[in-house]
């Protein structure tokens, strides 16, 4: 597949706000669409060139989609299937592209809200992604760790078969963190600060509920 430039990405993309829903780059998110508004959104975004769209976070938790208040970073996400269920739904599989700031809001008279967006900061997404200075088998012994305490079934044989950055990533999107630790993950500039944070964040859950310190995993 031909490598993504962000000179051919358009700046103007309609976007979802939505609390605890986060995108990364290389990562698949399904979404079930089902309000008006949105569902005009996927139709206007499919007959478009690209079947682009923005994922990102209200500022705050809950708030009314409507409320202009958005948090800084999303990501841009492009529709990679669909299907359209007979009750005027659609299920969507968004994959993520590379991030954006949100530069403004524009006036516009869609339903679904529209921003130019900001790709610069985060060009690196673009490009293969260094893994030096990410330990994998402490990360895998933390994410172990963290199912087994919270009674999570997994299949871990799976799980150990996962590439790192896909580990990482898809830790941000599938794990139950809060929105706001979602937000960090997702604005962690290179995915070796992401996989740092991600450790943490496992770790302090892991302290959290055994009581035990968890930062001599190995």
């Amino acid at each position: 597949m031909k490598k993504t430039n962000i000179v051919d990405l358009s700046r103007k993309i309609p976007i979802f706000p939505l609390t605890g829903a986060v995108l990364f780059p290389g990562t698949q998110l399904p979404l079930n669409i089902f309000e008006p508004r949105y569902v005009q959104m996927i139709d206007d975004a499919l007959a478009s060139p690209g079947r682009l769209l923005g994922m990102i976070q209200p500022y705050k938790p809950n708030q009314e989609s409507s409320n202009k208040s958005l948090k800084k970073v999303g990501c841009l996400g492009r529709i990679s299937s669909f299907n359209e269920a007979e009750d005027n739904r659609y299920l969507i599989t968004l994959s993520g592209v590379v991030r954006f700031e949100v530069e403004e809001e524009l006036q516009v008279t869609t339903p679904y809200r529209q921003i130019v967006a900001d790709y610069d900061k985060y060009s690196g997404d673009l490009d293969t992604q260094n893994l030096d200075g990410i330990d994998r088998s402490k990360l895998l012994a933390l994410v172990k760790r963290y199912l087994e305490h919270r009674k999570i079934l997994a299949d871990w044989e799976i799980i150990k078969q996962t590439p790192t950055e896909q580990l990482i990533n898809y830790s941000g999107i599938l794990v139950p963190f809060t929105p706001e630790e979602k937000q960090l993950l997702l604005e962690a500039r290179t995915l070796i600060t992401r996989g740092h944070a991600l450790e943490a964040l496992y770790q302090s859950y892991i302290f959290d509920l055994s009581g035990e310190k968890s930062d001599q995993l190995h």
